[in-house]
């Protein structure tokens, strides 16, 4: 589809909306196809959401939206929508995102805090499940943590990566995911860390939090959101914050058993960290985009973190072999 006709797109959608008339103003573009846009009419704001087909999809935003407003939690109520072109009208929830709030020096452990109450509301919920998205399944799982050895390594090692060396990267893997499924299910946002999160005046307790970006979610562990969130591929949480942030959540939930919460904890923050520094490393080669390249080396730091864990033993033994420490540096 041309520039133009996905603009004529834009203004028709506008048009039946009744929002025509408005000041626009894009927002600064992320990693996806998706672009966002301001409008004021009057006075009174919404946000454009453009995701073009085929390469977006709105439906999961609207599906998840909707569940997350219906346990109350705070998700942008839907205005408008035209499905098939890939044009939202959303709440503009305002700009007191967590990132910009952190980075006027509010309270992290304010805001921390914040985040921690939203997805214990969100796992004692017992209908968070009850929605049809995806299971976060071995095959998905599996994908993502490949990106590391699909784009990272062939960049740093000058070479593709020997189809016997995946093979054994696979199996350590399949037999992680296992345990990493011996807690509780849930509903799982997948990128629930502060670029996502907005402070919401006006709303009480966890309703408070604003909830971004969630078009991704699946069924899943518990832990992997509040691994999201404490083990921030983009920034530094202060010493000792993330142990204090666990013991929140987990004094909400005495059932738990932390040995298992503990090694799922581990096992899914390295496929995380894998699976980012994969994506990084593509984003700079294949789509051009290489100021997420600065973010590689405190992922393999929060990586060795995880390897400390004892059930990722042998996944620590294949990368001092295949990836050694003095290879794991930025791709340049």
């Amino acid at each position: 589809m041309s520039g133009e006709s996905r603009r004529l797109d834009m203004e028709a959608f506008l048009e039946r909306a009744g929002w025509a008339s408005a000041l626009r103003r894009p927002l600064p573009g992320d990693a996806s196809f998706r672009r966002y846009i301001r409008l004021d009419r009057n006075g009174q704001a919404a946000m454009l959401m453009d995701a073009p087909p085929p390469k977006e999809d709105v439906r999961p935003f609207l599906l998840v939206a909707r569940h997350l407003s219906g346990l109350g939690l705070s998700a942008p109520k839907i205005l408008a929508e035209d499905r098939e072109k890939g044009f939202l009208l959303l709440e503009d929830f305002g700009d007191a995102t967590f990132t910009r709030l952190l980075a006027q020096g509010e309270s992290e452990t304010r805001l921390y805090d914040l985040a921690i109450d939203a997805l214990i509301a969100l796992h004692a919920n017992p209908l968070a499940a009850q929605i049809e998205v995806p299971p976060y399944d071995d095959d998905r799982l599996m994908a993502e943590a490949c990106l590391l050895v699909d784009w990272y390594m062939p960049e740093m090692l000058g070479r593709e990566t020997p189809k016997e060396v995946v093979d054994a990267y696979r199996s350590i893997w399949l037999a992680l995911f296992a345990q990493a499924r011996r807690v509780p299910e849930t509903l799982v946002l997948r990128d629930f860390h502060v670029d996502n999160l907005m402070e919401l005046q006006g709303r009480s307790k966890a309703a408070g939090c604003g909830l971004l970006d969630f078009q991704d979610a699946v069924l899943g562990p518990v832990t992997y959101d509040l691994m999201s969130l404490i083990e921030d591929a983009r920034r530094d949480l202060a010493p000792g914050l993330p142990e204090r942030l666990k013991q929140r959540y987990l004094a909400a939930f005495p059932g738990l058993d932390r040995q298992a919460f503990a090694a799922s904890m581990a096992i899914l923050a390295a496929q995380r960290h894998c699976k980012v520094i994969g994506i990084f490393t593509r984003l700079y080669k294949r789509d051009g985009k290489p100021v997420y390249l600065g973010h590689i080396p405190r992922l393999w730091r929060l990586l060795n973190a995880a390897l400390d864990h004892p059930a990722l033993g042998d996944l620590k033994s294949w990368l001092d072999m295949h990836m050694p420490a003095d290879r794991r540096g930025v791709p340049s």
